[in-house]
Formats: C-alpha cells, sequence, structure tokens
C-alpha cells in the first residue's frame, strides 16, 4: 500500500515550523493579508537554499509571481517582482537591480500602510493575465535538500563555522 502524499498545506505548516515563533507568525500574518487581499491569485511556495518564499500570481510559473513573502533568520520581507518599474514616490522600495525591489516587512501593520497599499496595487495592475483569472491554489514548487538555517541562533552558528 502507497503511502499518500503530503498536501500543500501540510508541507507548508512542515516549511513554517522551521522558523522562530516570532518569524512564522509574522509569515502567516502576511500570508493571511495577501490572501485576502488577492483570493484568486495562485500561491506558489519555494523552501529555497537561502530564502523561504511564497509568490502570488496567476500562473504557475515562479517568474510570474508579481509579489512575494520572502523569509529567512534575519527577517521577512515583501518583494516586488517587477519593482524598479513601479511608482515609488515616497521611495520606500530597497534594491537597486535592474527588476526586482523589496520592502522590509518589521510587522504586519507594514502592509496597511498608504504608501505599502499603492505599490500591492500597482503590482497588482502588472499582473498578465490579471488575478480574477486565477485559480487561488496553494501549489509546492520546490524543496532544496540544503538550506540555510531558519532560526537566528542557528544561523549565527553556521556563520561562526565558516570562519
Amino acid at each position: 500500500m502507497k503511502a499518500e502524499a503530503e498536501s500543500p498545506a501540510r508541507q507548508l505548516d512542515r516549511f513554517l515550523a522551521k522558523f522562530e515563533p516570532k518569524t512564522r507568525s509574522l509569515i502567516k500574518a502576511a500570508r493571511g493579508v495577501l490572501r485576502r487581499r488577492w483570493p484568486e491569485a495562485n500561491e506558489l511556495v519555494w523552501d529555497n537554499y537561502n530564502f523561504f518564499v511564497i509568490g502570488y500570481c496567476t500562473t504557475e510559473r515562479p517568474s510570474s509571481a508579481i509579489v512575494t513573502i520572502a523569509a529567512a533568520a534575519n527577517g521577512v520581507g515583501i518583494s516586488f517582482y517587477r519593482g524598479a518599474a513601479l511608482p515609488d514616490p515616497q521611495r520606500i522600495l530597497l534594491g537597486a537591480g535592474a527588476q526586482n525591489r523589496f520592502i522590509r516587512l518589521e510587522s504586519v501593520a507594514t502592509l496597511a500602510r498608504p504608501e505599502v497599499r499603492a505599490l500591492l496595487d500597482a503590482a497588482a495592475r502588472q499582473e498578465r493575465p490579471p488575478f480574477a483569472q486565477a485559480r487561488g491554489q496553494l501549489i509546492i514548487r520546490s524543496i532544496s535538500a540544503k538550506q540555510r538555517p531558519r532560526r537566528k541562533a542557528a544561523a549565527k552558528k553556521e556563520r561562526a563555522s565558516r570562519g
């Protein structure tokens, strides 16, 4: 008899359990806000070497995620895949790459700030097809066998061992 495959929701819970409680709560709260904002968006999950990521898009392709929650041992951010093209009159977007920009998420209240809501709205307008045409699925895209620690103490220990 074959064992049942682990559901995406169960896998997500397992990934989140790697984080310190405060960080885990922030990721869950941010996910709740973005899920309510875009209930029809697909949530693509990567548990990669450097970051744990939840992307929001209309397809199942990682490159189509317009906004992502990105978490590591040192904190949580909201990344805008095409952030360099977004209007940012308050100059809150960080990063200098040709395409991606991000904001640090100190608390879930950051997502309620008017300038952040405006960025989220502008990012949603970039999405083709529009979010209303997506299916709203939770999709586990990749899991890296080797990962950086997701907790601060473990990350500090890893850095010390490298030199």
